[in-house]
């Protein structure tokens, strides 16, 4: 017979961000003042009293084509980290385009590797039994997949998507076990402070371009 004081345990949750499908979402919402987001905080906000956050990921590629848009990306990635936040690597690949009618040839960058990356790892987390919930931040219909093969592989655990501003996909919304999308209340507050120390006293400033 349990014990009167004893508490019910907590659903653990584990968050896995797609980090372009947010940033290029909150750009086509106009929330374009939010890229200097805390997804701890953010992922805090999105739970229930009876959930506990065991950790976040966070998987993007780093920038190539841009000096200026690389240094913001490193000083947020370093903001991220100073939450504990694990980050996980793609590539982020440069194609050229030509052109058929004047024969000009451009660059043109696409990410890679991200929707494989975020599969292992829920996979991976449901394997280890890292989670009884996975929040998944994306819209990205490349997933519907995986999230169907954690709830065939394993009932007792759920995926849930909290879609980025404009990448509500109904495909993903009816594979997943709930779904529900971030609104700007909660990426407004859920920003860092201006400045952010690191473990080593070096203060890391919000970008100008970020204000």
């Amino acid at each position: 017979m349990g014990n009167a004081n004893d508490k019910p345990q907590k659903e653990r949750v584990q968050v896995y961000v797609d980090g372009f499908n947010l940033y290029f979402g909150m750009l086509e919402a106009g929330y374009d003042y939010c890229k200097w987001l805390n997804l701890n905080l953010l992922a805090k906000s999105l739970l229930k009293p009876n959930q506990e956050l065991v950790c976040v990921k966070y998987f993007t590629s780093r920038v190539s084509d841009n000096p200026d848009k690389q240094k913001r990306q490193t000083t947020y990635i370093e903001a991220l980290e100073t939450e504990g936040i694990h980050i996980q690597f793609g590539h982020y690949q440069r194609n050229s385009i030509e052109c058929k009618r004047c024969g000009n040839i451009w660059a043109s960058y696409n990410e890679k590797m991200t929707d494989v990356n975020i599969a292992t790892q829920l996979l991976n987390g449901a394997y280890q039994d890292q989670y009884d919930m996975a929040m998944l931040i994306s819209g990205d219909s490349d997933l519907v997949p995986p999230i169907r093969q954690i709830h065939a592989l394993f009932p007792s655990k759920r995926v849930f998507v909290a879609f980025p501003p404009k990448r509500h996909n109904q495909s993903v919304a009816l594979a997943a076990k709930g779904s529900l999308t971030i609104g700007r209340k909660k990426l407004v507050e859920s920003q860092f402070a201006e400045t952010v120390m690191k473990r080593d006293g070096f203060i890391l400033r919000k970008p100008a371009d970020w204000q």
